[in-house]
């Protein structure tokens, strides 16, 4: 790829691995990774780049899988110039690089309820773009707007109507990037809100294997419908039980396995391959559709090339 690149107050990285930026740790390099000084320098570099230079915005990499091949183009990671938390009434002004549990935190300690977010992996920014939720609560019920930087370089302020917000899914085109989402948030007794944020850590840390490495939930839940219109994940099916039935559990492929305590987790048991990750997915999916007829979508994200002697 051309190093002649628009060059940003910012820092811009050529040939730079991807694995230790990922939850799953694999993953192969970036052509460039560019970590903005702030929106202004985003816009200004992504304005100057040029159109055919494909884009990929990244979080915290917790629901990622970069291929071993790596990725053609620019990755743009957002740093602390876009972490910032800032509260005033009801309205929670959160940075796309803020994560989503120091966002519940900061809300709880004043008095507002996020506490949803507190066990979501992850950066405001993935969560607007994934409608992230938990607890029967979703991104798209709190969201006042959100700002964006377009492929184009232009600043940009999304309402959600324009989001057309979905089960884990909005409009947002894939090389948009997020810089800061705006939410309201409902009063609460900040002792109370702690105590139930405490509570879904226990929970979670009983139910999910929090100590290894993966991404979160690996495939989305078969979904139902809300009274909002919106696809919702609380009613009784569940991937992991469709996996489950499908005698997955702990299932290995390599360095690969679905997690004995939660099989729709995909872990890194030490040493795997993205291809590895990838290729026992694949295999749940076939296996879930001729087990019970549910076709999986994947949850985590997954992108690259793949290594060249995988063809």
């Amino acid at each position: 790829m051309s190093s002649d690149l628009p060059r940003p107050r910012g820092s811009l990285t050529p040939d730079r691995p991807l694995d230790t930026l990922t939850w799953l740790r694999v993953g192969g390099p970036a052509d460039w990774l560019f970590q903005p000084a702030d929106t202004a320098d985003l816009a200004d570099f992504l304005a100057a780049l040029d159109p055919g230079v494909p884009v990929f915005p990244m979080g915290v990499g917790s629901n990622l899988i970069v291929r071993d091949g790596g990725i053609r183009g620019v990755v743009i990671r957002l740093g602390r110039a876009f972490n910032t938390v800032e509260i005033e009434g009801e309205i929670v002004t959160a940075g796309a690089a803020a994560l989503d549990a120091q966002v519940a935190r900061r809300a709880a300690e004043a008095g507002l309820d996020l506490t949803f977010l507190r066990t979501i992996p992850g950066s405001i920014g993935g969560a607007v773009r994934m409608n992230a939720g938990c607890y029967g609560s979703y991104l798209a019920d709190h969201l006042i707007d959100a700002e964006a930087v377009t492929r184009d370089g232009r600043i940009t302020v999304l309402t959600p109507d324009d989001l057309a917000f979905a089960y884990r899914r909005t409009s947002l085109p894939a090389d948009w990037v997020l810089t800061r989402a705006r939410l309201h948030a409902r009063p609460g007794d900040p002792d109370a809100l702690h105590a139930r944020m405490a509570d879904q850590l226990a929970r979670r840390d009983a139910s999910q294997p929090t100590k290894e490495r993966s991404a979160g939930s690996t495939f989305r839940n078969p979904a139902g419908f809300s009274s909002t219109g919106l696809a919702d994940d609380s009613h009784d099916l569940k991937a992991w039980s469709l996996i489950d039935r499908a005698g997955l559990r702990g299932h290995s492929w390599g360095g690969a396995q679905m997690s004995e305590k939660h099989p729709n987790f995909l872990l890194n048991t030490g040493g795997a391959t993205a291809a590895e990750l990838e290729a026992l997915g694949e295999l749940v999916r076939r296996r879930v559709l001729e087990d019970s007829g549910h076709d999986l979508e994947w949850e985590v994200i997954r992108i690259g090339d793949p290594a060249p002697d995988e063809g």
